[in-house]
């Protein structure tokens, strides 16, 4: 068994996920970084084994609303580190929007298999192979602050994200026996791939108090304290990142949601799939 501490990073290979996976590698961890996007994951492994990370970082290709891949990921850890610190629930998509009277049924579960199911799936196989080890361990899960009210996102994409948030807390009750912590990071509008498009330039002195637009090793950091000795009495905990998006009232819709636009459809991000986008045929509102 290596002496080195690993971790699972989901959706690892851009965005908030491959800023964890390098905060990780630096603080000395190893990393499996579990991504559907193959090509975005072979060039991360390329990259961080050329900064002198070679041997300490493995990719697997997850859909991570598989339970098979989310199994697979978490044995990756067991079979080439022989043991499992923390696991990081962190894959994402921006998921279904539109007028909520115009969203295909298909689109709002593919939202919530991604975003939610995910979640359930990583903590089931995570928290199994930490009690086998008989040694605490830490979960952490990307939640959002569109989970902590309206106004914050898409509708399918604030409800996963919410139920993200409830189910961090109602394991971290279940798992504290076993000396697991499960706890949740909350980012507001961070410079990913999932909002590329989004005008975040706009946000300082309008939405965003903080005068500068999040970037996802802020958010990894905080990743990382979670995970760590340091936050050693924390679990069923939220903390939110979002330079006091949530203190003045979150207004964020007109940004992170399309359907605000005129569109609808579902939004895959960098998981290499295509997006749907059409535009809305019902009545403006009266």
């Amino acid at each position: 068994m290596s002496e080195r501490r690993a971790v699972v990073v989901t959706g690892g290979a851009s965005g908030i996920g491959r800023a964890t996976v390098e905060r990780f590698l630096a603080e000395g961890w190893a990393v499996v970084a579990a991504d559907l996007n193959v090509g975005n994951g072979e060039r991360l492994v390329a990259d961080l084994e050329g900064d002198g990370h070679e041997g300490q970082i493995v990719f697997v290709r997850a859909n991570v609303s598989v339970e098979e891949d989310v199994a697979a990921a978490v044995a990756a850890a067991a079979a080439r580190f022989g043991r499992l610190d923390c696991m990081v629930n962190n894959a994402g998509v921006g998921g279904a929007f539109g007028p909520i009277t115009e969203l295909e049924v298909e689109d709002w579960d593919y939202t919530f298999a991604v975003l939610a199911r995910s979640v359930f799936l990583g903590t089931k196989y995570a928290a199994r192979f930490m009690q086998a080890q008989g040694r605490p361990g830490s979960i952490v899960n990307t939640a959002s602050i569109a989970g902590l009210g309206g106004g914050g996102g898409p509708q399918a994409y604030s409800a996963a994200k919410a139920a993200v948030l409830n189910l961090t807390r109602t394991t971290a009750v279940e798992l504290a026996p076993y000396r697991i912590r499960v706890n949740a990071v909350c980012p507001g509008a961070i410079r990913t791939p999932i909002i590329a498009r989004a005008p975040l330039d706009d946000l300082p002195g309008d939405a965003q108090p903080w005068p500068d637009v999040g970037q996802p090793h802020q958010v990894a950091a905080v990743i990382y304290f979670l995970a760590g000795d340091d936050a050693g009495f924390m679990t069923g905990e939220s903390v939110t990142v979002d330079g006091g998006v949530m203190a003045a009232g979150p207004r964020l819709r007109s940004i992170t949601d399309a359907g605000s636009h005129g569109l609808v459809g579902v939004n895959r991000s960098t998981t290499g799939q295509q997006a749907v986008v059409r535009r809305k045929t019902g009545p403006p509102p009266s």
